[in-house]
Order: C-alpha cells, then sequence, then structure tokens
C-alpha cells in the first residue's frame, strides 16, 4: 500500500524563523487588546441598534451586519491568536 505522505517528509515546505520570546508576547498583548477593544465595541453597536428604533434604517442594515461579523471575528479569532502566541506555537495540533 502506498506510504501516507506528510509535511514533515517535505524539507523547507514551511520554513520557520526563529522569533525571540517578547515579541511572541508583544504580539500576544496587542491581539488581546485589540480582541477586547472588538468586542466590546461591536457588542456595543448591536445593543444601540436593537435598542433604538431609530437606528432602524436600511442604511444601518450594512453597519450592524458588519458589526455582528467583526464581533463574531473577535470572540472566536482573538482568544485562539493570544493562547498561540504565549505558547510560541501552534497548540491545536496537526488535526487543528
Amino acid at each position: 500500500p502506498p506510504q501516507k505522505m506528510t509535511v514533515q517528509d517535505i524539507p523547507g515546505a514551511f520554513p520557520t524563523v526563529d522569533v525571540p520570546d517578547h515579541a511572541h508576547y508583544a504580539i500576544g498583548v496587542v491581539i488581546l487588546i485589540v480582541g477586547i477593544t472588538g468586542t466590546l465595541g461591536n457588542f456595543l453597536v448591536i445593543y444601540a441598534f436593537c435598542r433604538s428604533r431609530s437606528l432602524r434604517t436600511p442604511a444601518n442594515t450594512f453597519i450592524i451586519n458588519l458589526a455582528i461579523s467583526d464581533f463574531l471575528m473577535s470572540i472566536t479569532q482573538s482568544p485562539v491568536f493570544f493562547t498561540n502566541s504565549l505558547h510560541k506555537r501552534w497548540i491545536f495540533g496537526e488535526k487543528g
């Protein structure tokens, strides 16, 4: 039977660069701040849109769609990126 080939079998497939530890932590802190700001800011936009009937215009529908998608991106991706930065590697394994 044919043998399954993995990324490790191909030299230079994904070249890596040694990055200092403080760079990982600095990026993690920045991503944490951006994630918290994005989550809170977009939540407030969604909350204001839901509470105020005068904001429910067709033009504001596009704004709320952007706020919802940005909120979901902040909620799902910031914690993953922050955690990976603290561990200085991809922590979810080969399948993740």
